[in-house]
Protein backbone atom coordinates (compact mmCIF):
# COMPACT_ATOMS: atom_id res chain seq x y z
CA UNK A 1 0.00 0.00 0.00
CA UNK A 2 1.63 3.43 -0.93
CA UNK A 3 2.33 5.97 2.18
CA UNK A 4 -0.46 8.56 2.11
CA UNK A 5 2.36 10.65 3.51
CA UNK A 6 4.94 10.41 0.84
CA UNK A 7 5.43 12.83 -1.77
CA UNK A 8 3.35 11.29 -4.93
CA UNK A 9 0.56 11.06 -2.33
CA UNK A 10 -1.60 7.97 -2.01
CA UNK A 11 -2.36 7.12 -5.98
CA UNK A 12 0.98 6.98 -6.70
CA UNK A 13 0.53 9.75 -9.38
CA UNK A 14 2.63 12.77 -8.99
CA UNK A 15 0.73 14.86 -11.24
CA UNK A 16 -2.21 14.16 -8.96
CA UNK A 17 -0.51 15.07 -5.93
CA UNK A 18 0.59 18.68 -7.36
CA UNK A 19 -2.93 19.39 -8.31
CA UNK A 20 -4.13 18.66 -4.41
CA UNK A 21 -1.20 20.34 -2.90
CA UNK A 22 -1.97 23.53 -4.91
CA UNK A 23 -6.25 23.37 -4.43
CA UNK A 24 -4.37 23.14 -0.81
CA UNK A 25 -2.61 26.39 -0.84
CA UNK A 26 -5.62 28.03 -2.86
CA UNK A 27 -8.25 26.60 0.25
CA UNK A 28 -6.25 28.03 3.07
CA UNK A 29 -5.70 31.36 0.99
CA UNK A 30 -9.33 32.17 0.49
CA UNK A 31 -10.15 30.80 4.04
CA UNK A 32 -7.75 33.55 5.38
CA UNK A 33 -9.35 36.26 3.64
CA UNK A 34 -12.83 35.78 5.28
CA UNK A 35 -11.63 34.95 8.59
CA UNK A 36 -14.57 34.00 10.76
CA UNK A 37 -17.42 34.00 7.78
CA UNK A 38 -16.34 31.73 5.05
CA UNK A 39 -15.23 27.99 5.78
CA UNK A 40 -13.04 26.67 3.31
CA UNK A 41 -12.28 23.04 3.31
CA UNK A 42 -10.63 20.74 0.59
CA UNK A 43 -11.03 17.06 0.29
CA UNK A 44 -8.75 14.63 -1.20
CA UNK A 45 -11.31 12.58 -3.28
CA UNK A 46 -8.39 9.84 -3.83
CA UNK A 47 -8.95 9.01 0.02
CA UNK A 48 -12.89 8.98 0.37
CA UNK A 49 -12.57 7.78 4.42
CA UNK A 50 -10.15 10.51 5.23
CA UNK A 51 -11.21 12.78 2.73
CA UNK A 52 -10.22 16.09 4.21
CA UNK A 53 -6.99 17.48 3.81
CA UNK A 54 -7.32 20.80 5.09
CA UNK A 55 -9.97 22.62 6.69
CA UNK A 56 -9.30 26.69 6.97
CA UNK A 57 -11.80 29.24 9.30
CA UNK A 58 -13.43 26.12 10.92
CA UNK A 59 -17.24 26.53 11.44
CA UNK A 60 -18.68 23.16 11.12
CA UNK A 61 -16.46 21.44 13.66
CA UNK A 62 -14.80 18.87 11.26
CA UNK A 63 -11.20 17.78 11.36
CA UNK A 64 -8.43 17.21 8.82
CA UNK A 65 -8.91 13.48 8.14
CA UNK A 66 -12.66 12.90 8.39
CA UNK A 67 -14.60 11.24 5.48
CA UNK A 68 -15.76 12.59 2.37
CA UNK A 69 -19.46 13.97 2.10
CA UNK A 70 -22.33 12.44 0.28
CA UNK A 71 -21.25 15.11 -2.80
CA UNK A 72 -17.97 14.16 -2.66
CA UNK A 73 -19.07 10.35 -2.97
CA UNK A 74 -21.17 10.96 -5.84
CA UNK A 75 -18.05 12.41 -7.93
CA UNK A 76 -16.06 9.21 -6.89
CA UNK A 77 -18.41 7.03 -8.49
CA UNK A 78 -19.46 9.71 -11.16
CA UNK A 79 -16.65 11.47 -13.31
CA UNK A 80 -19.73 13.14 -15.56
CA UNK A 81 -20.84 14.77 -11.71
CA UNK A 82 -21.36 18.47 -12.72
CA UNK A 83 -18.07 20.29 -11.75
CA UNK A 84 -19.29 23.04 -10.10
CA UNK A 85 -22.25 22.96 -7.57
CA UNK A 86 -23.25 26.60 -6.87
CA UNK A 87 -24.94 28.59 -4.10
CA UNK A 88 -27.24 25.61 -2.22
CA UNK A 89 -28.49 25.62 0.78
CA UNK A 90 -26.95 23.97 3.34
CA UNK A 91 -27.01 23.94 7.88
CA UNK A 92 -24.17 23.72 9.70
CA UNK A 93 -24.48 21.29 13.04
CA UNK A 94 -25.79 23.68 15.62
CA UNK A 95 -27.96 25.19 13.00
CA UNK A 96 -26.55 28.29 11.25
CA UNK A 97 -27.72 28.23 8.02
CA UNK A 98 -25.52 28.46 5.45
CA UNK A 99 -24.32 28.98 1.37
CA UNK A 100 -22.16 26.57 -0.07
CA UNK A 101 -20.54 25.74 -3.53
CA UNK A 102 -18.38 22.92 -4.36
CA UNK A 103 -15.74 22.59 -6.41
CA UNK A 104 -14.67 19.61 -8.14
CA UNK A 105 -11.01 18.81 -9.53
CA UNK A 106 -10.60 16.39 -12.16
CA UNK A 107 -7.20 15.41 -13.35
CA UNK A 108 -5.78 15.05 -16.46
CA UNK A 109 -7.44 11.88 -17.42
CA UNK A 110 -10.77 13.67 -16.01
CA UNK A 111 -11.25 11.82 -13.10
CA UNK A 112 -12.32 13.70 -9.56
CA UNK A 113 -8.77 13.84 -7.37
CA UNK A 114 -10.04 16.25 -4.78
CA UNK A 115 -12.92 18.95 -4.13
CA UNK A 116 -12.68 22.93 -2.70
CA UNK A 117 -16.06 23.26 -0.98
CA UNK A 118 -17.41 26.62 0.65
CA UNK A 119 -19.25 27.21 3.27
CA UNK A 120 -20.41 30.60 3.50
CA UNK A 121 -22.25 31.38 7.91
CA UNK A 122 -25.13 33.63 6.15
CA UNK A 123 -26.66 33.84 9.96
CA UNK A 124 -24.35 37.07 10.36
CA UNK A 125 -26.18 38.89 7.23
CA UNK A 126 -29.68 38.07 8.36
CA UNK A 127 -30.19 41.50 10.98
CA UNK A 128 -28.65 43.42 7.41
CA UNK A 129 -30.83 41.78 5.15
CA UNK A 130 -33.84 42.28 7.43
CA UNK A 131 -33.17 45.97 7.83
CA UNK A 132 -33.00 45.91 4.10
CA UNK A 133 -36.01 44.74 3.42
CA UNK A 134 -37.91 46.46 5.93
CA UNK A 135 -36.06 49.57 4.26
CA UNK A 136 -37.23 48.84 0.56
CA UNK A 137 -40.40 47.68 1.81
CA UNK A 138 -44.01 49.75 0.38
CA UNK A 139 -46.85 48.28 2.63
CA UNK A 140 -46.16 47.67 5.77
CA UNK A 141 -49.60 46.84 7.12
CA UNK A 142 -48.51 43.12 7.71
CA UNK A 143 -45.52 43.81 8.96
CA UNK A 144 -44.47 41.46 11.85
CA UNK A 145 -47.35 39.24 10.90
CA UNK A 146 -47.39 36.07 10.76
CA UNK A 147 -48.40 34.98 7.71
CA UNK A 148 -48.44 31.18 8.11
CA UNK A 149 -50.63 29.00 10.33
CA UNK A 150 -50.09 29.39 13.88
CA UNK A 151 -50.14 25.77 14.49
CA UNK A 152 -47.28 25.03 12.15
CA UNK A 153 -44.07 25.44 14.68
CA UNK A 154 -41.20 23.48 12.75
CA UNK A 155 -37.55 23.94 12.73
CA UNK A 156 -38.45 26.58 9.73
CA UNK A 157 -40.10 29.02 11.60
CA UNK A 158 -39.23 28.70 14.64
CA UNK A 159 -35.61 29.76 13.14
CA UNK A 160 -36.94 32.71 11.56
CA UNK A 161 -38.70 34.02 14.80
CA UNK A 162 -35.18 34.38 16.70
CA UNK A 163 -34.08 36.05 13.61
CA UNK A 164 -36.35 38.35 13.38
CA UNK A 165 -36.14 39.20 17.20
CA UNK A 166 -32.33 39.05 16.87
CA UNK A 167 -32.16 41.32 13.79
CA UNK A 168 -34.69 43.97 15.68
CA UNK A 169 -32.18 44.57 17.86
CA UNK A 170 -29.05 44.86 15.82
CA UNK A 171 -27.37 41.41 16.66
CA UNK A 172 -27.15 37.98 15.66
CA UNK A 173 -28.46 35.01 17.64
CA UNK A 174 -25.58 34.57 19.50
CA UNK A 175 -24.45 37.99 19.83
CA UNK A 176 -27.60 38.84 22.24
CA UNK A 177 -27.22 39.33 25.68
CA UNK A 178 -28.24 37.30 28.51
CA UNK A 179 -31.22 39.40 29.31
CA UNK A 180 -32.28 40.02 25.66
CA UNK A 181 -31.98 35.71 25.48
CA UNK A 182 -34.37 35.23 28.12
CA UNK A 183 -36.64 37.91 26.54
CA UNK A 184 -36.49 35.84 23.31
CA UNK A 185 -37.13 32.14 25.15
CA UNK A 186 -40.11 33.68 27.02
CA UNK A 187 -41.91 34.96 23.76
CA UNK A 188 -41.07 31.63 22.21
CA UNK A 189 -42.55 30.08 25.02
CA UNK A 190 -45.54 32.57 25.11
CA UNK A 191 -46.29 31.76 21.36
CA UNK A 192 -46.34 27.73 21.37
CA UNK A 193 -43.09 27.06 20.00
CA UNK A 194 -41.99 24.83 22.92
CA UNK A 195 -44.68 22.43 21.73
CA UNK A 196 -42.60 20.79 19.09
CA UNK A 197 -40.47 18.43 19.43
CA UNK A 198 -37.06 19.34 20.15
CA UNK A 199 -37.19 22.75 20.20
CA UNK A 200 -35.64 23.47 23.00
CA UNK A 201 -32.65 21.58 21.50
CA UNK A 202 -32.99 24.16 18.53
CA UNK A 203 -33.16 27.41 20.58
CA UNK A 204 -30.10 26.39 22.96
CA UNK A 205 -27.94 25.93 19.39
CA UNK A 206 -29.22 29.11 17.88
CA UNK A 207 -28.59 31.17 20.69
CA UNK A 208 -25.31 29.22 21.93
CA UNK A 209 -26.40 27.98 25.29
CA UNK A 210 -27.49 24.87 27.17
CA UNK A 211 -30.54 23.42 26.77
CA UNK A 212 -31.34 23.79 30.62
CA UNK A 213 -30.63 27.34 30.45
CA UNK A 214 -33.00 27.77 27.73
CA UNK A 215 -35.47 26.01 30.65
CA UNK A 216 -34.31 28.20 33.15
CA UNK A 217 -35.07 31.17 30.57
CA UNK A 218 -38.91 29.58 30.77
CA UNK A 219 -39.21 30.48 33.89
Amino acid sequence: MTDPTSPTGPTGDPDDEHLVREAERIAVAVGRMFPGLCEVVLHDLRRPDHAIRVIENNLSGRQAGDPATELGLRRIADPDYPGVVQNYGNRFPDGRPAKSTSIGIRNARGHYVAALCLNLDVSTLSPLALTLANLVATDVRHQGETLETPRDRGGRELRAAIDAFAAERSSTPRGLNREQKRELVRRLHRDGFFETRGSARLIAGQLGVSRATVYNYTK
